[in-house]
Protein backbone atom coordinates (compact mmCIF):
# COMPACT_ATOMS: atom_id res chain seq x y z
CA UNK A 1 0.00 0.00 0.00
CA UNK A 2 1.71 3.14 -1.34
CA UNK A 3 2.19 5.78 1.54
CA UNK A 4 1.24 9.31 2.35
CA UNK A 5 3.62 11.68 4.16
CA UNK A 6 3.52 15.28 4.65
CA UNK A 7 5.07 17.75 6.82
CA UNK A 8 2.99 20.85 6.45
CA UNK A 9 4.02 24.60 8.71
CA UNK A 10 2.33 27.04 10.28
CA UNK A 11 2.83 29.57 12.89
CA UNK A 12 -0.57 28.92 15.04
CA UNK A 13 0.94 26.74 18.07
CA UNK A 14 -0.50 24.00 18.87
CA UNK A 15 -3.83 24.56 20.23
CA UNK A 16 -4.89 27.04 17.29
CA UNK A 17 -3.96 24.61 14.90
CA UNK A 18 -5.51 21.78 17.11
CA UNK A 19 -9.11 24.16 16.89
CA UNK A 20 -8.70 24.40 12.75
CA UNK A 21 -8.15 20.52 11.85
CA UNK A 22 -11.10 19.71 14.18
CA UNK A 23 -13.07 20.88 11.65
CA UNK A 24 -10.97 18.55 8.67
CA UNK A 25 -14.16 16.57 8.29
CA UNK A 26 -16.82 19.15 7.84
CA UNK A 27 -14.74 21.10 5.69
CA UNK A 28 -14.73 17.61 3.96
CA UNK A 29 -17.73 17.15 3.43
CA UNK A 30 -18.66 20.70 2.65
CA UNK A 31 -16.23 21.08 -0.33
CA UNK A 32 -16.14 17.38 -1.50
CA UNK A 33 -19.28 15.47 -0.17
CA UNK A 34 -20.11 14.44 -3.37
CA UNK A 35 -16.97 12.77 -3.92
CA UNK A 36 -16.01 11.05 -0.64
CA UNK A 37 -17.92 9.22 2.02
CA UNK A 38 -17.84 7.22 5.24
CA UNK A 39 -15.56 10.28 6.81
CA UNK A 40 -14.86 9.47 10.33
CA UNK A 41 -12.61 11.27 12.43
CA UNK A 42 -11.29 10.77 16.71
CA UNK A 43 -8.71 12.64 18.47
CA UNK A 44 -6.00 11.35 20.47
CA UNK A 45 -4.38 14.41 22.07
CA UNK A 46 -2.93 16.37 19.34
CA UNK A 47 -3.19 13.60 17.17
CA UNK A 48 -6.47 13.03 14.77
CA UNK A 49 -7.15 9.69 13.14
CA UNK A 50 -8.79 9.91 9.87
CA UNK A 51 -10.75 7.78 7.44
CA UNK A 52 -12.75 7.88 4.01
CA UNK A 53 -13.82 6.71 0.75
CA UNK A 54 -12.45 8.67 -2.26
CA UNK A 55 -14.30 7.19 -5.77
CA UNK A 56 -14.81 3.81 -3.84
CA UNK A 57 -11.31 3.85 -2.46
CA UNK A 58 -10.44 3.95 1.40
CA UNK A 59 -7.74 6.15 2.30
CA UNK A 60 -6.73 6.27 5.86
CA UNK A 61 -4.56 8.37 8.47
CA UNK A 62 -3.61 10.42 11.28
CA UNK A 63 -2.12 13.87 11.24
CA UNK A 64 0.04 15.01 14.63
CA UNK A 65 -0.43 18.90 15.32
CA UNK A 66 3.25 19.96 16.65
CA UNK A 67 4.13 23.37 17.50
CA UNK A 68 5.67 24.53 14.42
CA UNK A 69 4.06 21.64 11.63
CA UNK A 70 1.46 19.04 11.13
CA UNK A 71 2.78 15.89 10.28
CA UNK A 72 0.24 13.68 8.21
CA UNK A 73 0.59 9.81 7.55
CA UNK A 74 -1.44 7.85 5.56
CA UNK A 75 -2.28 4.99 2.90
CA UNK A 76 -3.29 5.07 -0.17
CA UNK A 77 -4.87 2.12 -1.86
CA UNK A 78 -3.10 0.45 -5.04
CA UNK A 79 -5.74 1.63 -7.30
CA UNK A 80 -4.43 5.50 -6.45
CA UNK A 81 -0.97 5.22 -7.09
CA UNK A 82 -0.62 6.59 -10.44
CA UNK A 83 -2.46 9.90 -8.66
CA UNK A 84 -0.54 9.65 -5.32
CA UNK A 85 1.49 13.17 -6.65
CA UNK A 86 -1.95 15.00 -7.33
CA UNK A 87 -3.05 13.65 -4.13
CA UNK A 88 -0.21 14.90 -2.06
CA UNK A 89 -0.69 18.14 -4.00
CA UNK A 90 -4.44 18.44 -3.08
CA UNK A 91 -3.85 17.63 0.57
CA UNK A 92 -0.89 20.13 1.10
CA UNK A 93 -3.52 22.47 -0.69
CA UNK A 94 -6.13 22.42 1.72
CA UNK A 95 -3.91 21.80 4.92
CA UNK A 96 -1.95 25.02 4.02
CA UNK A 97 -4.88 27.00 3.24
CA UNK A 98 -7.02 25.07 6.61
CA UNK A 99 -3.65 26.34 8.87
CA UNK A 100 -3.24 29.27 6.87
Amino acid sequence: MPKLNLSIPHQLGIQQATERLSHFIDQLRQDYGNQVSNLSQSWNGNALNFAFQAYGMAVEGKMTVNDKHLELHGNLPMAAMLFKGKIESAIRQELTKLLG
